[in-house]
């Protein structure tokens, strides 16, 4: 795509952090590409290329810069206003769907050609769908080798590649390193991975309001699964069948620290984009704020708490269960019959942290289940059985392949699933930034302002005003009916 080459450079001059992962620099008297915040002296304007992301200055030939670190920087290309088709995909390239270099089947769950997806790529990013899938599992890989003792041979397999050979040569082609060199090279290390723990730290671009993100968490967490404590977030976890636990916390005003227990590390990169994904860390604040402190009825919250996250969901399943115990109770019933159903139906784990005692029940095992033993009316519980059966034959996936609408229709068709909780699930569950529950009596309060609720219709028609970041328009709302 193009970028204002003058624009771009004016924000390298500045070194303006806000401009930190939005494009990338690529220098060709040296072959170096780096970010805006780069410290060492800008070169002249005509020996400089800018790029999307940084798949495209690797895809150019460039390598990354050793002072800024290009591939540590926050974010994601799809701020640049990426069609809708390509932000979906990316989101499924972080959820590992090209993992195993299948473009057409990429394409394919998107509901386009192989050919016409390169394309937009090309148009959006300068980068083709594996050149950013493979940058990801590169500049992942770079990660763990620098902050963890994890050994070269685990790091290949933590960051989804395949073989050995494969990693050799995709780490050596950007950085013109081997990485048992790169290692050898770090320095001070950060993060140790001694035994079964590994830290991880989780770059944002900020601000992140983290303490809002703790309240609306803990109000939610499900007993036996999920605990939140002071400043931090712990649950259990699956990973290649095997249980664990992680906890993040925060660990500066750019990254949170996550720290993960398992057997093993392979996948890691997966369970990495899933605490992402959760905290919702590939979030452009300024964007949201700029559009919604624009709002007569918005300007004040935004003002209050830039870079309010929308929270997402470990997992999908999860999630759209969560939602439909809490039909028609309060969030703290719908906690109680998420305790139940944890203790009835998921798998008891050993945990060291106190309160982490089970793994959510996964979608066969509540697809037969007798769940009025938890309590729940025969409707609800008809809901649920049907959601899982649904999930485990695959007439729903929760995932980011389709648009809001379709992710609606998909879930209205469920019986049960009205429209509150499909589009919950979809803000939620699905990430998707423009979901808007109209009808929930605590957005109509908050927009009353202490006046009595506004009408359903009413709310929606402000909330036009409100897109394409509806989602975020909802997060401050409920914040502010707290």
């Amino acid at each position: 795509m193009e970028l204002d080459p003058e624009r771009c450079y004016q924000a390298t001059l500045a070194r303006d952090r806000r401009f930190d992962g939005r494009f990338f620099s690529g220098v060709v008297t040296t072959g170096v590409y780096c970010r805006p915040i780069c410290p060492v002296s800008p070169p002249k304007p005509e020996n400089v290329r800018w790029f999307a992301c940084a798949a495209a200055a690797e895809a150019a030939g460039f390598r990354p810069c050793m002072r800024c670190r290009p591939e540590t920087s926050p974010g994601t290309p799809a701020w640049m206003g990426t069609s809708a088709v390509v932000s979906r995909a990316l989101r499924l390239i972080a959820e590992d769907a090209l993992d195993d270099g299948d473009v057409e089947a990429l394409a394919q769950r998107l509901g386009i050609g192989g050919r016409q997806l390169r394309r937009l790529f090309a148009e959006h990013l300068g980068a083709s769908p594996a050149a950013v899938a493979r940058a990801r599992r590169v500049h992942f890989a770079r990660r763990l080798i620098d902050e963890t003792d994890l050994p070269v041979t685990q790091v290949a397999f933590s960051a989804g590649f395949q073989s050995i050979r494969q990693f050799n040569h995709a780490v050596r082609a950007p950085f013109r390193r081997s990485p048992r060199e790169l290692r050898a090279a770090r320095g001070r290390r950060g993060p140790l991975a001694d035994g079964p723990e590994l830290g991880v730290r989780l770059p944002f671009r900020p601000p992140l309001q983290w303490r809002a993100l703790l309240d609306f968490l803990a109000l939610r967490a499900t007993p036996g699964v999920e605990v939140v404590e002071g400043d931090a977030y712990r649950r259990t976890i699956e990973a290649a069948g095997a249980p664990g636990t992680i906890e993040v916390r925060p660990a500066d005003e750019s990254h949170l620290f996550m720290r993960v227990r398992l057997p093993a590390h392979e996948g890691l990169i997966q369970l990495v984009e899933r605490v992402r994904r959760l905290f919702d860390l590939a979030a452009d604040p300024m964007p949201v704020t700029s559009h919604l402190r624009r709002s007569a009825d918005l300007g004040r919250l935004v003002a209050a708490l830039p870079g309010l996250r929308v929270p997402g969901a470990w997992d999908g399943f999860e999630l759209a269960v969560r939602a439909i115990l809490g039909q028609q109770v309060t969030v703290k019933g719908a906690t109680t019959l998420a305790g139940r159903l944890v203790e009835r139906f998921g798998r008891r784990i050993e945990s060291e942290i106190a309160g982490l005692t089970h793994l959510f029940p996964r979608a066969d095992a509540l697809a037969e289940a007798d769940l009025g033993v938890i309590g729940i009316p025969r409707v609800r519980a008809d809901t649920i059985r049907a959601l899982a059966a649904s999930v485990v034959g695959g007439a729903v996936v929760l995932d980011a392949a389709h648009g809001l609408d379709d992710a609606l229709a998909r879930l209205r068709a469920i019986p049960g699933i009205g429209d509150w909780t499909a589009h919950y699930i979809a803000m939620r569950a699905l990430g998707e930034p423009d979901a808007f529950p109209a009808t929930d009596l605590g957005l109509r309060r908050a927009l009353g302002n202490g006046h009595g609720p506004v009408s359903a219709g009413a709310l929606a028609r402000a909330a036009e005003r409100w897109r394409p970041w509806r989602a975020y328009a909802t997060m401050y709302l409920w914040t502010a009916g707290r």
